[in-house]
């Protein structure tokens, strides 16, 4: 799945939600970090059940050592939805992974 979802990424076949696009403006995030983050990105979470539709949580670095949480629908859309995007806060991940708890 992951694979899947670098393709349509790296291939344009992506759309944000208006969610996502707010908060790459507030902070600051760009096209580029989360094409770079999402290269060498890993699933953290799966949220198959998801009300609004299936979709996982990805973290990935930038080439600057920004680290980057995505959650996006799966690829089975003709177009990948990025649902949010954020730098996550060190506090509440282990290793930017695992939820504290």
């Amino acid at each position: 799945m992951l694979d899947e979802i670098r393709l349509k990424i790296a291939t344009d076949q992506f759309e944000f939600s208006r969610h996502a696009v707010d908060q790459s403006i507030i902070r600051h995030i760009s096209v580029q970090e989360l094409r770079e983050a999402i290269r060498n990105g890993v699933i953290i979470e799966d949220y198959p059940d998801d009300k609004y539709g299936p979709s996982c949580l990805i973290f990935g670095m930038t080439s600057q050592g920004r680290p980057i949480h995505m959650q996006c629908s799966y690829p089975s859309r003709p177009l990948v939805k990025i649902i949010t995007l954020y730098q996550p806060d060190a506090r509440k991940w282990v290793n930017f992974k695992v939820r504290r708890r």
